[in-house]
């Protein structure tokens, strides 16, 4: 185990507020690219080059709905995926008492799975999905065995899911949530993220706590605040992490 690690783990034992602050980076290991891979698609179809980030828009859902669900059972819901070994990690931290909550830009409801029970999923979740009309429930799966745009079956409206698109605020509560228990945290740990997707990176700021970890490949835009800075792979550092608890 080298000295970073040591480190980390010096300061979850010392630490009784973590949370922790992911993004993309932690699902990653469970087979779950990032959507901005897509580049392009439609092209041929609808004569139009979009971006990753134009079809996931609130425009893009209204002008091209059946193009827009086409996308998103392919490239945004992944229901074989499972929790991987830091999901795993951060549900047995807050079983332990020391992780107080999880903050997530992740859409696969991977967290809830592992056995977190305090998630703010800034973007919403794949698992919720209503109709626009009557607010019926829907799982990702009704959503998957649909043909085309998926419709209530109590009253045909179209069914839209519970994720935050592109265009769209984030939902207040959330927000209001995730700012008050970054505001309380003792330690703050940020992984699987390059803090480049905002409203959600911005929140960060409100941290006021001792440590604040960043656990990420590549270096990312609050690296000169941090306590410890580790750049290296999400799961394999919680794996590590967790031969000590």
């Amino acid at each position: 185990m080298n000295n970073k690690i040591e480190k980390l783990c010096e300061i979850i034992k010392t630490s009784n507020n973590i949370v922790f602050f992911g993004g993309a980076g932690c699902s990653c290991e469970s087979g779950i690219p990032d959507f901005r891979s897509a580049n392009g698609l439609f092209n041929e179809r609808l004569n139009i080059t979009f971006t990753p980030e134009q079809l996931v828009s609130h425009s893009f859902y209204i002008k091209y709905p059946e193009e827009f669900f086409n996308f998103y059972k392919a490239k945004l819901i992944y229901s074989e995926a499972k929790p991987n070994d830091t999901h795993i990690a951060l549900a047995k931290l807050e079983e332990l008492g020391k992780l107080k909550t999880v903050i997530t830009q992740n859409i696969d409801g991977l967290h809830q799975e592992a056995g977190s029970k305090k998630v703010f999923e800034l973007h919403g979740s794949v698992h919720r999905n209503y109709c626009t009309k009557c607010n019926n429930f829907y799982d990702a799966n009704f959503i998957l065995n649909s043909k085309g745009v998926p419709t209530c079956t109590k009253c045909s409206g179209t069914i839209k899911p519970d994720v935050i698109l592109y265009e769209e605020s984030l939902d207040n509560n959330v927000i209001t949530g995730a700012v008050k228990a970054i505001a309380q945290a003792d330690t703050l740990i940020i992984g699987g993220t390059s803090l480049v997707v905002y409203p959600a990176a911005g929140l960060i700021d409100y941290f006021r706590g001792k440590n604040l970890i960043l656990i990420n490949k590549s270096t990312t835009s609050a690296d000169n605040k941090a306590t410890l800075i580790i750049n290296d792979n999400i799961g394999k550092v919680f794996s590590e992490v967790m031969k000590i608890f």
